[in-house]
């Protein structure tokens, strides 16, 4: 997908991967609206980027809808949606309470959905659709059983959305990071983290998933035992 010119939307984009992902859309070219929560965040993101801002809450059922309409409409057309939405939480099963579950899977799955499922019909031919998940989908960690279950659930969406829409879509990219130091512990909705790795560079991570989208791969992805992102 050529990147110059495209016209994105990108979901998250006050938080820590969303705003790097925001800019790195940019500085390859592509238009880009950003949306959020965050009122006062979006705008200074957006008055730097000189991009239009879009409000965004997954507890608002109308919300995913509305935003995509909005970016539509402010960027005159859509070429590709960016989700980089996300929260955490640390418990073992059962000790969570059941309103935390519900936020995790709204934030990191539900509303995902939502949104990439409001934007397939209004998505040029050849677009993409673009979204973080993470390597507990993959490997369920413990302690983080209702988390690795949120992102898993979104990550089998994507797969199932790349066959679906094999000939519609130039690429339904999945982004899988291991543990990075994006701050996402000391914003928890509950519990404390268990002792992490080392993080690893956030700035690589866009620059290798932007390559791959550009490529019109399929996933990018940590690989626990090279210690690296593989792009497939």
């Amino acid at each position: 997908m050529d990147l110059n010119g495209s016209r994105f939307l990108v979901a998250g984009a006050t938080g820590f991967l969303g705003e790097r992902f925001a800019r790195g859309l940019a500085s390859r070219g592509a238009d880009v609206a950003l949306a959020g929560r965050d009122r006062e965040a979006l705008a200074g993101i957006g008055a730097e980027l000189g991009a239009p801002v879009v409000l965004l809450n997954f507890a608002d059922p109308d919300s995913a809808a509305d935003a995509i309409e909005t970016a539509k409409r402010d960027l005159g057309g859509l070429d590709g949606l960016l989700v980089a939405t996300g929260t955490v939480a640390f418990g073992r099963s059962g000790d969570l309470d059941p309103a935390v579950e519900a936020e995790l899977l709204a934030t990191n799955a539900a509303g995902p959905v939502a949104l990439i499922s409001a934007a397939l019909d209004e998505l040029s031919p050849g677009g993409a659709v673009v979204a973080i998940t993470a390597v507990v989908a993959d490997f369920p960690t413990a302690g983080m059983a209702a988390y690795s279950a949120s992102k898993a659930a979104l990550a089998a969406y994507l797969a199932a959305l790349r066959r679906e829409r094999r000939k519609d879509l130039a690429t339904v990219l999945e982004i899988s990071p291991g543990h990075m130091e994006t701050g996402f512990a000391e914003r928890a909705l509950a519990g404390e983290a268990p002792p992490l790795p080392a993080g690893e560079d956030p700035d690589q991570l866009v620059d290798v998933a932007l390559d791959a989208l550009l490529a019109d791969r399929r996933e990018v992805r940590y690989d626990l035992k090279k210690k690296e992102l593989l792009v497939k």
